[in-house]
């Protein structure tokens, strides 16, 4: 690697949250795409496709989303318990 590149890698990585974060990370992109994507769905199956669509699509993303994040944030104990149950956990 030149000289010029390690500082804008050291910098890539400063800017990274701490390990602590991985959980709250987790689930705010987990939340975020899950609600995208059930919005989307929901929305077509309720009211159909057209001109309006994607308005109506992020007026429910807009409440969704906040919804998901708190819940995956509360259940995601009770889930890594149930995955352990029934997978073999690395160790």
């Amino acid at each position: 690697m030149s000289e010029d590149t390690m500082p804008r890698l050291r910098a890539a990585r400063s800017r990274k949250l701490p390990s602590k974060a991985v959980p709250v990370a987790f689930a705010f992109f987990m939340s975020a795409i899950m609600a995208f994507l059930m919005s989307g769905v929901i929305v077509a199956a309720n009211s159909g496709i057209d001109a309006d669509y994607p308005a109506r699509v992020l007026g429910a993303y807009g409440l969704a989303m906040p919804v998901a994040f708190v819940c995956v944030l509360i259940v995601r104990p009770l889930v890594l318990r149930l995955v352990a149950l029934v997978c073999d956990m690395p160790a």
